[in-house]
């Protein structure tokens, strides 16, 4: 589309829904110089000569002597030939006094060499406990960073240490929390979010509700807040503020949503890079080269225990290897091994209570009123995992001694 000259074209950077007049309008027609003389006849170039008409030129470039010219390149190589000269001797020179500064540099140089500090130095892993130099050739693993990575998550989960907050919410109870819960599950699987998302919206919603009194009719926004927020942290496309707006059947307006990020982003400081359970569970089934099928069940145990209260203190990675342990028995592939003891930094004995908290809520009744994550791990895609037996209390304690 052409434009006039002397303006500039405006677009809007966020996208109207309704417009109500034309989307792209025309300035006016545009005013173009004529390339012909007011006579008809053909304009004549007067910048540059008409190479197609050079022989009618009237007044053409007299020729230069050869003699004369040849002279001048003489006395121009002449010239070349002493700069050049003196540019070889100046070469020369420079790499004397090169070498002459090399020698005293290596004269100076001390004979032995610093130590390296030991935090700089790359952890000593046994080669029975390495897990990673099979992906050396592949860079998104990180083989290099990946145990360092791992040991700086779990040392900060004693920066986001939560208790049980509920005595101090008047207006709230656990069921209601269990019941948003389930509903952020389900926000996950339809607008398809990865799991980090999900594990880190719940997360950001303990750690608000534990410094913060909220009230039950604003308990969906901050909810839906902290699934925006951690979109925002995981996701290459997250949704926008408007889809958060929908899935809560617009019941909130854009400003009160808007306030409510503000809030929860003051109330954590700011620093959303909490541990979640989802990463240390990876990682750890990466130990013991557990399949699919038993990172799964692993995972639809840990997701069921989002729901529970009493899950919320436990720490990511305990809860982690807690859920991973009774995938392993389930699946009749061992129990816990010295390979998962070191990555994890966890014995049989530190994961006993909360495994025995687990098959509790395992063997549990359902709740019909909280059937989203059973259902989803019901589904093929996830093996069926929600529709396998439990696995008896006293196979578990064989494992846990």
């Amino acid at each position: 589309m052409p434009f006039s000259r002397g303006k500039k074209r405006t677009t809007s950077k966020i996208p109207k829904f309704n417009p109500k007049g034309l989307e792209n309008q025309q300035d006016g027609p545009q005013t173009k110089r004529s390339s012909s003389s007011p006579h008809g006849a053909r304009k004549k170039r007067t910048a540059f000569v008409d190479i197609t008409n050079a022989h009618k030129i009237s007044n053409p470039i007299k020729k230069k002597d050869p003699v004369k010219k040849l002279q001048k390149k003489v006395s121009v190589l002449s010239k070349n030939d002493v700069s050049l000269k003196s540019v070889i001797n100046s070469e020369e020179k420079l790499e004397e006094l090169k070498n002459v500064e090399c020698n005293i540099e290596k004269l100076e140089e001390p004979s032995f060499k610093a130590p390296i500090p030991p935090h700089l130095l790359p952890p000593e892993i046994p080669p029975e406990f390495d897990i990673d130099s099979e992906h050396l050739s592949d860079s998104t693993h990180t083989v290099e960073y990946a145990k360092d990575i791992f040991d700086y998550l779990k040392s900060r989960e004693e920066t986001f240490v939560l208790h049980d907050y509920m005595a101090d919410q008047p207006n709230l109870n656990s069921n209601m929390r269990a019941i948003l819960v389930d509903w952020l599950v389900e926000v996950q699987e339809n607008f398809e979010l990865n799991h980090e998302t999900l594990y880190l919206a719940v997360k950001m919603t303990d750690h608000y509700l534990a410094v913060s009194q909220a009230k039950r009719e604003s308990l969906q926004l901050i909810g839906s807040t902290a699934m925006l927020i951690a979109s925002k942290f995981e996701e290459r496309a997250p949704p926008c503020l408007d889809d958060f707006l929908y899935i809560c059947d617009d019941a909130y307006k854009r400003s009160q949503l808007i306030a409510m990020e503000i809030s929860i982003l003051q109330a954590l400081n700011f620093d959303i890079n909490i541990p979640v359970p989802y990463r240390f569970l990876r990682r750890y089934a990466k130990c013991v080269n557990a399949g699919m099928d038993t990172l799964t069940l692993a995972r639809f145990i840990c997701e069921l225990s989002l729901l529970e209260m009493e899950f919320v203190p436990v720490r990511a990675s305990l809860l982690a290897s807690a859920c991973l342990l009774i995938a392993l028995v389930t699946k009749d592939l061992g129990g816990w091994t010295q390979c998962l003891k070191f990555h994890s930094g966890y014995s049989v004995e530190d994961l006993a209570p909360v495994v025995r908290k687990l098959h509790d809520m395992l063997i549990s009744p359902p709740d019909s009123k909280l059937a989203v994550v059973r259902s989803k791990y019901a589904h093929k895609v996830f093996f069926e995992v929600a529709l396998m037996p439990t696995v008896s209390l006293e196979t578990l304690e064989r494992f846990l001694k």
